[in-house]
């Protein structure tokens, strides 16, 4: 992650809370904790055992209407040793998937084989040539995974050829849907189910292990729910619902895979002797699946994800190691060019980011595009050549600014495009280049003047920097596992000094922080601020676990720095201004007529209490007590949220 410069980032303070969730208090959990949770809505009993012990998955075959049909063909096709083909996407989701059901059908006597497009050659999704390859070869079952709904074309030729086919994607459904056997996808189950956020690889696992189950086989659950947890937490998909039950299951438990593939992969990335959970997955050896879909052939991840010879399995670790390499390199140099290229436009710096050179890579820009992101603020596009004048690109974008909605107001300049709100993909013809440009930047200048723009910076909490210790550690590693739809906890801590300050090789900015005596490091990675940073500092950081030389130490990973505000803070409530400072311990909020209001804010519970008064009292209105004075602050709502924002914004509570 690039961290922006300190006037590129647009800070937003948390909303104040009112009182303690009491079963958020009953689980124990530090009120930091508690403060997030709140804030993400798992109030409740209920809502904090569906994040702490979600409930076992329900029964399946309830929730996926044809998932009986598809797995008494499977079980047909098992039992007669019958050639069943897997067409999976290029992708990790589509990958892992692809390499379960290869797995599990091995072992329950199928003969199953990998078929999975080329990324440069075919683009995604099953094709009419894969279909008429396979039905020459004796294919009569397909099985689609992590793609397929939107393939009518070539489900069409399938059907012609007499070739069954089982559908499970989680991509949009069309209006009206193409040949198939039989259908699992996550809009098919009833609005409230917990397998809605499935993706393509949560999908097969439901097909495999329902599979194994009918036919009385436990030999392929394990291995089905090892890769499970692999696709899921590479694709991001939300991790709530049955996603997170199986992940809670899984991850304890992967370190110690059977599977040579998985065991190989952790020694080349140096994490064998550790323990597994969703982070190390995605940034350890999710890059490494990824890259060779990205550079590679899809099919070497399926074969190093099933094949049973531990030698083998290293040598084709190896390769993935490699290839991630070259992701990197090629990462590197393109960005640099585009950076290059930005520069060269000299200092007005377009609203939309669009950049093309004939010569980038299709399977790294996407992931560019996203690093400009990271480092403007600004949607992105990265596009390279395709042949006969036209470009191929991948888009990225922040928070705000809805990709799939730009690509359509461009659709008549585009021959096809596709993806969601954070991302997606267009292919243009040259000569279109220009105006497509014009059009998305008019796009991009009306979402800046609604305020977008710049990196939000989000705290969720105030952490003050004596509570980070191995216990709170401990406690926030009970809210695991972290990803989409429950993200890594992100903190702040106010005024801090800054007791040293160094930049290390690759552009990192490491800092030694200090507050009231408790000293804390921190780190910013691909810092594009100045060279040293005075204190006081306010920062937002996620809190991560630093393993070097084999020492352990907690480290703040910073993803928000700015210069502290003064004493005194200026809040603007509908029509009224009133200047907050800290004084003697109190909290003292002034209005425009001078009276002023103290109140006493506990640094350790982050309580509010008086409050006692002094200075100058305006005159009563209809929606505020008279220049602040009142018998009980507790006792007034309008004061009670007003002292909480006012200790909010001076960093006094959480």
């Amino acid at each position: 992650m690039v961290l922006p410069a300190p006037d590129e980032q647009r800070w937003q303070l948390p909303a104040p809370l009112g009182p303690a969730d009491p079963s958020a208090e009953a689980q124990g959990l530090p009120q930091e904790l508690q403060a997030m949770l709140q804030r993400r809505g798992h109030s409740g009993a209920a809502a904090l055992k569906a994040l702490l012990d979600p409930e076992a998955a329900p029964d399946p075959r309830l929730h996926f209407p044809d998932l009986v049909a598809a797995e008494q063909r499977l079980e047909q096709a098992c039992r007669c040793g019958e050639a069943v083909a897997i067409c999976g996407d290029y992708d990790a989701d589509g990958m892992t998937s692809t390499a379960l059901l290869v797995g599990v059908l091995e072992r329950l006597g199928a003969r199953p084989q990998a078929a999975i497009p080329s990324r440069m050659d075919d683009g995604y999704g099953l094709n009419v040539a894969m279909v008429e390859r396979l039905a020459a070869a004796g294919v009569r079952l397909l099985i689609t995974v992590d793609n397929g709904v939107a393939a009518r074309e070539a489900l069409e030729r399938a059907e012609a050829l007499a070739v069954e086919v089982i559908l499970t994607d989680h991509h949009s459904l069309p209006e009206v849907l193409p040949p198939h056997r039989a259908l699992l996808h996550p809009a098919v189950t009833p609005e409230d189910s917990p397998f809605r956020g499935l993706a393509g690889v949560g999908l097969a696992h439901v097909l495999a292990s329902g599979l194994c189950r009918r036919m009385k086989r436990r030999d392929g659950l394990e291995i089905a729910l090892d890769l499970f947890c692999i696709g899921t937490i590479a694709d991001m998909a939300p991790l709530m619902g049955v996603n997170r039950r199986w992940l809670m299951d899984g991850l304890p438990r992967l370190g110690r895979s059977t599977l040579p593939g998985l065991r190989a992969l952790q020694q080349i990335a140096g994490i064998e002797e550790r323990p597994l959970d969703a982070e190390t997955v995605g940034f350890q050896l999710a890059p490494r699946i990824n890259a060779v879909g990205r550079l590679g052939d899809p099919l070497l991840v399926v074969e190093l994800l099933t094949t049973a010879d531990p030698e083998r399995a290293l040598e084709l670790a190896r390769s993935c190691e490699a290839l991630n390499r070259q992701r990197r390199e090629l990462c590197s140099a393109i960005e640099a060019e585009a950076l290059a290229l930005l520069e060269a436009d000299g200092p007005h710096r377009p609203s939309f980011l669009l950049l093309a050179q004939n010569h980038w890579h299709h399977g790294v820009i996407g992931i560019v595009a996203a690093r400009l992101v990271d480092r403007f603020g600004l949607p992105a596009a990265l596009l390279a050549g395709e042949g006969e004048g036209r470009l191929r690109a991948s888009v990225r974008a922040p928070k705000g600014f809805a990709v799939d909605r730009a690509l359509r107001a461009c659709g008549n300049l585009l021959e096809r495009y596709g993806g969601h709100p954070a991302a997606g993909g267009f292919t243009v013809r040259a000569e279109a280049l220009n105006a497509l440009h014009e059009r998305l930047e008019t796009l991009a200048c009306q979402w800046l003047g609604e305020g977008g723009g710049g990196r939000p910076v989000q705290p969720e909490a105030l952490m003050p920097l004596k509570r980070i210790d191995r216990d709170f550690w401990e406690q926030l590693r009970r809210l695991e596992p972290f990803g989409i739809g429950h993200p890594i906890p992100l903190f702040w801590s106010s005024r801090c000094a800054v007791s040293q300050c160094r930049l290390m090789r690759g552009g990192h900015l490491q800092l030694e922080l200090e507050q009231n005596g408790a000293r804390r490091r921190a780190i910013a990675w691909r810092w594009q601020g100045p060279e040293t940073v005075q204190g006081p500092v306010d920062v937002a950081y996620h809190l991560r676990l630093d393993r070097w030389q084999g020492q352990e130490r907690l480290q703040l990973e910073i993803v928000g720095l700015r210069s502290s505000c003064g004493e005194e803070v200026v809040l603007q409530r509908r029509d009224r201004t009133y200047w907050c400072r800290r004084k003697d311990g109190y909290l003292v909020i002034r209005n425009a007529a001078g009276a002023e209001l103290h109140a006493l804010v506990s640094a350790d519970t982050g309580t509010i209490s008086g409050p006692s008064h002094a200075g100058k009292t305006g005159t009563r209105e209809s929606s505020e007590p008279p220049g602040l004075p009142t018998p009980s602050l507790q006792n007034h709502p309008y004061l009670q949220a007003l002292a909480r924002e006012a200790a909010m914004a001076l960093g006094l509570t959480a």
